[in-house]
């Protein structure tokens, strides 16, 4: 079932969603050659403890035999996609990574993730990201009351193609609220399914996972860290949003 939010529980969400932009803020300063991403990690959670929060992540059950999740931020390097764990991983220059956080506070979670450059990148590695993040903002100009989460969907994926890059297919944003992921999924490309109509109240994390080459992917030993099949690199760019009578709200940024 979708939990419609009411206008209160959007803004308690929209303080939460404030301590995961301000902990991305922090992480974005700390992302030069030579850290490790136990040390990002680190610098996450002391972060958003202090600000009263609760990783969201840190102790999340695992899928297919997986150990419970050991870090506060998924940390992906280069050509991991989504869940890669926070280690002794250091980064050089030359290197992208995805940064995604999530926060419980106020009794509700927030979610967003960046991808960040490491020192200097190639040409492509800085398109790859600058599309994977206008990817976002093109699908959320159909967030819209009574328009279908393909809209957001076709809109991510055509933006996306049109610049030579490919989604993945494989994982999908969602609803989020009381809980991490709640209904409705919301692929970032034209899924059969056109998913339900779009209705104030509505709190979604939409997230575009934009790959290099293919958009096939494969789940490493850890059961955790996905990758993309051909070694290619991966971007990510999400945020926490509202649904309202007129345009979405992004809930998890600063301001």
């Amino acid at each position: 079932m979708i939990t419609i939010k009411s206008k209160s529980e959007i803004e308690l969400m929209r303080k939460t969603g404030e301590v995961v932009a301000l902990a991305l803020e922090k992480i974005k300063e700390s992302v030069v050659p030579g850290v490790t991403t136990l040390e990002l990690d680190q610098i996450a959670e002391e972060f958003i403890r202090k600000n009263g929060g609760i990783p969201s992540f840190k102790g999340y059950k695992g899928f297919q035999g997986a150990i419970d999740y050991p870090g506060s931020i998924c940390a992906s390097v280069n050509n991991e996609v989504v869940h890669g764990i926070p280690g002794l991983k250091v980064l050089k220059d030359g290197d992208i990574i995805s940064i995604d956080i999530g926060v419980y506070l106020n009794g509700f979670h927030g979610d967003a993730a960046r991808t960040f450059p490491v020192g200097n990148i190639t040409e492509n590695a800085r398109r790859l990201i600058e599309v994977t993040t206008t990817s976002f903002f093109e699908g959320i100009k159909n967030a819209l009351k009574g328009k279908r989460i393909v809209d957001i969907s076709l809109a991510i994926q055509k933006h996306v193609e049109a610049n030579g890059f490919s989604v993945v297919r494989d994982y999908v944003g969602h609803g989020i609220g009381r809980e991490m992921h709640e209904l409705p999924q919301i692929p970032n490309y034209a899924a059969r399914e056109r998913g339900p109509r779009l209705e104030p109240g509505m709190t979604l994390a939409i997230e575009p996972m934009v790959n290099e080459g293919d958009y096939q992917v494969k789940l490493l030993d850890n059961k955790w860290t996905v990758v993309t099949a051909d070694g290619s690199l991966s971007a990510h760019y999400e945020n926490t949003i509202a649904i309202t009578e007129e345009e979405p709200i992004i809930l998890t940024k600063t301001g």
